[in-house]
């Protein structure tokens, strides 16, 4: 063998087992790949539903976000209803407040208005009283207590105490001022409230009433000069206002003779339907002339006992006492003489009328 066919031989050995070789890496190399491309498809399909995932989660992400927006705008929009609400309703309360402070003082008005209307109605009705009335008096603020004493009638007689004890209320002072001025004597505030208690009493006459008025102390004579015996008409007033001016000038002196003022209850004709006696204490004679000397207690209640068999039967007697120191038997006498005849007995408190 040439060392040609040697270097052929060897050479295409070489060659063979190249292609030997080439040969069983492209069948390798076919192979791999293959596995290889299914893998990376396989990721790839992974990859692809991972992305689509992602848009998924994108698109979930801005939907919350855009209904966290949506929901914001409406908390937002909740608040301000709310506080306009609040605002509103504050308003309305101050609205409700002030209805309901209307509303209350429209009930004030209106009981206040009902309070009005019965004053009215109780004022309306007194003038209608009062209509009948020819004269008026004001006291010291509303004096008109005396319930129980019946002022009207048709015939009304009224019998003033005006002996000295009319003066003052103690003893002492009664003695010190019979002693005085007739003009002191006038200003003595027991006699100024009798003459008062009088005026009052003429001023709730009815205007169709008859009237008479006396004064008794030793004696009893009529305040009016000549009207002895006679009942006088209310009127016009102007003979009760002509009495009512004597009665204050008339001063009291001299002792207390109520048989002569019970003696004219029954010298009226036709007789009184009402007689008022105004007297301060138990009388301290039974006759024009008294006796001298001291009289006691027990003698002033027998002369008492003696004038008011003088009352004629069915004439009530209303007393009205302006009580006098230490005369202890004037006020249940007197109020056994209005009991029993049938009228009223009031013992008078210093601010009256």
């Amino acid at each position: 063998m040439s060392f040609l066919d040697c270097m052929s031989c060897g050479f295409g050995a070489v060659i063979l087992f190249f292609m030997i070789i080439n040969a069983q890496v492209i069948q390798d190399s076919e192979i791999v790949p293959e596995r290889l491309q299914a893998e990376t498809n396989k990721l790839e399909f992974e990859i692809l539903e991972q992305r689509k995932n992602l848009v998924l989660a994108r698109n979930t992400i801005e939907e919350l976000n855009d209904e966290k927006a949506t929901a914001d705008q409406q908390i937002a929009q909740i608040i301000a209803l709310l506080e306009k609400l609040k605002v509103e309703l504050e308003k309305y309360d101050l609205v409700t407040l002030a209805k309901i402070q209307r509303v209350e003082k429209l009930q004030s008005d209106i009981e206040s208005l009902e309070e009005e209307k019965k004053r009215l109605l109780a004022l309306e009705q007194e003038r209608e009283k009062e209509g009948t009335r020819v004269r008026s008096f004001t006291g010291d603020g509303d004096r008109q207590y005396l319930t129980g004493l019946k002022v009207g009638g048709d015939r009304i007689l009224i019998l003033v105490d005006a002996s000295a004890s009319m003066l003052d209320r103690k003893i002492v002072n009664i003695l010190r001022r019979r002693n005085m001025s007739d003009a002191v004597k006038l200003r003595s505030l027991k006699w100024r409230q009798a003459v008062a208690s009088v005026d009052w009493l003429s001023a709730q006459f009815p205007l169709e009433s008859k009237f008479q008025i006396y004064t008794f102390n030793t004696e009893a004579k009529p305040v009016l000069e000549g009207s002895e015996g006679v009942w006088l008409e209310v009127g016009d007033g102007t003979q009760l206002d002509e009495a009512i001016r004597i009665l204050r000038r008339t001063v009291p002196q001299d002792g207390t003779n109520l048989k002569a003022a019970y003696e004219v209850i029954k010298s009226l004709r036709p007789l009184p339907d009402n007689v008022i006696l105004l007297v301060d204490g138990l009388p301290t004679m039974n006759a024009a002339e008294a006796k001298r000397g001291m009289v006691t207690s027990s003698e002033r209640l027998r002369y008492h006992y003696e004038a008011i068999d003088e009352v004629p039967s069915g004439v009530p007697v209303n007393i009205l006492l302006y009580p006098m120191e230490g005369d202890y038997f004037a006020s249940i006498a007197y109020w056994l003489l209005a009991y029993q005849t049938g009228g009223a007995f009031m013992s008078i408190s210093k601010d009256w009328p």
